[in-house]
């Protein structure tokens, strides 16, 4: 093996690692006044990492004997999850500068980082035992930022839950992978396709394998942690999880039963089919009666997992770019409402619908950033959800499944209800007493501009879509 082709092909794994690598110095050599610019050196250093590596190589690559693998879809992917990364690490600034939060700037940065890392990994993985160790990189110190406020009763009971969520269903998948090693003899990609042939320990292999990649999406029946760890967790944490951790094994399960199981394309779709619809319909059934916004956002994030798996249950080149952009713009849309949930949170401290009313009187700016993130989540044209929705919907409708599709739109209806009763608080129903009036840090709002420009950009440049459809049929 070449050492220029690791590299090369391996440079955003090695620039995160060193980005990391310097953080963690800093943390130790700044002392009090070098932690005031903890924000800025750590928003400077992902910066630079996402423009060093936010061009796709021209051609495909395999490393380490083929347990790692290089395709230019994979840079795609991996500067999305990054650019979420950064806005969360911006929106976080006001929160991690609060006196019992300030001396635990690092380890906030170096966890995120850490577990951007282990995504990576996910991705690149062409052998189940390098996509294991980059799950538990990705899932372990994602407990620890949910148990990130260790003091607060609600943030160590929502780090319990995650955990213990995470090592069942990290348990269930190593127990499928298990299965197909003892039917296959392999753990690489390629050479378990000519091998599966959908005998009954293959079947519940793509069972307990899809019940692992289930919990970290949300999918419903594997959601039930999903409100009271969105809830305890730190704002920006929730942020971080509903979007970036949900966005990487959405691709990662897509590219997977593609590869892997697409001898048995029918029981992973037959699968997929009834996921989605539970999915879809429990999730927004559950946010009408959710007051506080934190969980209302949870089920929303598990509706959009269903949605997400449209493009999935595709499984061609045409819903793999229609669910990587889907990712991008749920990306803008989620993390411009949550940075406006947390710059709420953080300076009034609260965080239910009811004390949103009347918040367009005092922060008209805050409330127009909401409403269009809120109104591109539920689709509305001209709003880059409403494309996204589109190209989603036809990803599943080109390839026969009418019916889901049908049943996803009325669902659309729904989730555009209880979307709307966030607006009605904040522009119609009085209050006496209305949240005052504040201005956000620099960090909050240039993170708030970037999440409205790609809710108003995205879909309405065509060249983002297309860009990613030219790396699309490589996977």
């Amino acid at each position: 093996m070449e050492y220029s082709n690791i590299f090369t092909y391996m440079q955003a794994e090695l620039s995160l690692i060193a980005v990391i690598v310097l953080l963690f110095l800093y943390d130790l050599i700044a002392g009090e006044r070098g932690r005031r610019h903890f924000a800025a050196v750590a928003c400077s250093l992902l910066t630079l990492s996402i423009l060093l590596n936010i061009v796709p190589r021209g051609e495909s690559c395999d490393l380490f004997g083929g347990m790692f693998r290089y395709v230019p879809m994979h840079t795609v992917i991996k500067s999305v999850l990054s650019i979420g990364a950064l806005v969360v690490c911006m929106q976080a600034t006001t929160w991690l500068r609060r006196e019992d939060t300030a001396h635990k700037q690092g380890e906030f940065y170096v966890l995120t980082l850490s577990t951007l890392l282990g995504m990576y990994f996910m991705i690149g993985a062409a052998n189940f035992l390098l996509f294991f160790i980059g799950l538990e990189l990705a899932s372990v110190p994602m407990a620890c930022l949910v148990a990130f406020d260790k003091y607060k009763h609600y943030s160590a009971e929502a780090g319990a839950k995650y955990i213990l969520c995470a090592l069942f269903s990290s348990g269930l998948m190593l127990y499928g992978i298990s299965f197909l090693y003892g039917t296959t003899g392999t753990l690489y990609f390629d050479d378990m396709v000519p091998l599966i042939t959908g005998s009954p320990l293959q079947i519940m292999a793509l069972v307990f394998f899809f019940a692992g990649l289930g919990f970290k999406l949300s999918l419903v029946p594997f959601h039930l942690w999903t409100a009271d760890t969105y809830q305890g967790a730190p704002t920006a944490v929730t942020s971080y999880l509903s979007v970036v951790s949900k966005g990487a094994a959405a691709f990662v399960l897509m590219a997977i039963l593609v590869k892997v199981f697409a001898p048995m394309l029918h029981e992973w779709r037959t699968l997929l089919f009834w996921v989605i619809i539970l999915s879809i319909t429990v999730a927004n059934l559950f946010a009408i009666r959710q007051q506080d916004l934190k969980r209302f956002m949870a089920f929303s994030s598990i509706s959009q997992a269903g949605y997400i798996m449209l493009g999935v249950i595709g499984g061609t080149a045409f819903g793999m770019t229609s669910l990587v952009f889907y990712v991008l713009v749920y990306l803008a849309a989620n993390l411009a409402v949550f940075g406006v949930i947390s710059a709420v949170e953080q300076h009034s401290g609260k965080v239910l619908r009811e004390d949103y009313n009347g918040l367009y009187r005092t922060n008209p700016r805050l409330t127009l950033v909401m409403t269009l993130g809120l109104f591109s989540l539920a689709g509305i044209p001209p709003f880059a959800g409403f494309f996204s929705k589109f190209f989603i919907f036809a990803a599943a409708f080109r390839e026969g499944f009418y019916v889901l599709v049908f049943i996803a739109l009325l669902n659309t209806v729904i989730s555009l209800y209880y979307y709307l009763l966030v607006v009605k608080a904040m522009y119609i129903v009085p209050n006496e007493r209305p949240i005052a009036t504040f201005r956000s840090d620099g960090y909050t709002r240039a993170a708030l501009v970037l999440c409205l420009a790609g809710v108003l950009l995205l879909g309405l440049v065509s060249a983002v879509y297309d860009g990613i459809g030219l790396h699309a049929f490589g996977m």
